[in-house]
């Protein structure tokens, strides 16, 4: 079959020789891809990855139809139209059971320790009835899109307005406008904000985060982002702020501009080892919260406002390729020239 393999740093190659998935435990599933896409988390392995002769596997966030089933699985079916979280997971064991699939003491991500990526036309599923989530109905274009920001981007923005502990009539702000911030800004609105501050420059992202629910944008950065933020919120901060970047200096900001008491829920993949804690977030009381979002946790929860057209989180997607066409959707997402890339095999 044809999947996307990566060979070392901006080398990313589609092969037509990689086997087609087999059945190896009685547990497993075989799921013919649908939709899939690339995440802003595969650009950290695309600008470092070491060379590899026989390339790595990639892709970790899909949606399809299930073709085959072990004889051990009791829910899911054959001809399931089903969308797979991030990381698999057997959603028994007790951190699964407090809704922390992430840490499954028996999973693990797509890729890895001999799964298939999701940038392919077909995907082994360990533990399938603890990980897949039949979608229902025919969805259209639109809807699988939507769909399948269920399996990470949804999820994680989600999860930062979740981590943070926002409540209903809260001020949020959101730092970042890649396809995770303006995912979170679709999550804050969902959880009933009031105002929603949004952080970032590029104008028709920060158009779309307007259409999701963002009150107002703020493009300074640094200290004058924060001080820009605490004029709007009176020189108290926001209840909330959702840091969707990673980088230091986001953190930075998202602990700035919280008001005393308040959270900042992270879900940008660090890109930095010391947090920034000082003694003035000490003596104001403003935590960190967050990490890996663990989206099989929230799929039945969020799924119901995207059937019904309530929230449409595909919108995120700004560019659809064929499966050839993937190391162009990289090279792309790299430049800035798409915010997000739908797959379609």
């Amino acid at each position: 079959m044809r999947a996307t393999l990566i060979h070392g740093t901006h080398d990313i190659r589609v092969s037509a020789d990689v086997p087609d998935p087999r059945l190896r435990d009685d547990t497993d599933a075989i799921v013919r891809v649908v939709r899939s896409c690339i995440c802003g988390s595969d650009l950290w392995p695309y600008n470092s990855a070491a060379d590899s002769a026989e390339g790595e596997r990639i892709g970790h966030e899909f949606l399809g139809v299930v073709e085959e089933v072990g004889s051990g699985v009791r829910d899911t079916r054959k001809g399931q139209l089903v969308v797979a979280p991030f990381m698999w997971a057997d959603n028994t064991c007790d951190f699964c059971a407090r809704g922390l699939q992430t840490s499954c003491r028996h999973g693990g991500g797509w890729g890895s320790d001999g799964t298939d990526g999701g940038q392919g036309e077909a995907v082994r599923v360990p533990f399938a009835d603890g990980t897949l989530v039949p979608m229902p109905g025919e969805p259209d274009d639109a809807l699988l899109a939507s769909m399948l920001t269920l399996s990470d981007v949804f999820a994680t923005g989600h999860h930062a307005a979740v981590s943070a502990q926002m409540q209903r009539g809260d001020t949020v702000a959101v730092i970042g406008d890649g396809a995770v911030g303006l995912s979170a800004v679709l999550a804050a609105n969902r959880l009933g904000a009031e105002r929603i501050i949004l952080l970032g420059r590029h104008t028709d992202r920060t158009d779309l985060g307007r259409e999701f629910g963002a009150t107002d944008v703020v493009a300074e950065r640094g200290d004058e982002g924060i001080e820009r933020v605490r004029e709007l919120t009176g020189g108290d901060g926001v209840h909330a702020a959702l840091e969707c970047v990673g980088f230091v200096e986001a953190v930075r900001t998202g602990i700035e501009i919280t008001r005393d008491g308040g959270l900042v829920g992270r879900v940008g993949v660090s890109q930095y080892t010391d947090v920034p804690l000082g003694v003035g977030s000490f003596m104001r009381n403003v935590g960190i919260r967050g990490g890996v979002a663990p989206a099989r946790a929230y799929i039945e929860e969020l799924l119901p406002d995207v059937l019904e057209g309530r929230i449409e989180p595909g919108r995120v997607f700004d560019r659809t390729i064929g499966l050839d066409e993937v190391p162009e959707g990289y090279r792309a997402m790299n430049d800035r020239e798409a915010l997000k890339v739908l797959i379609k095999p």
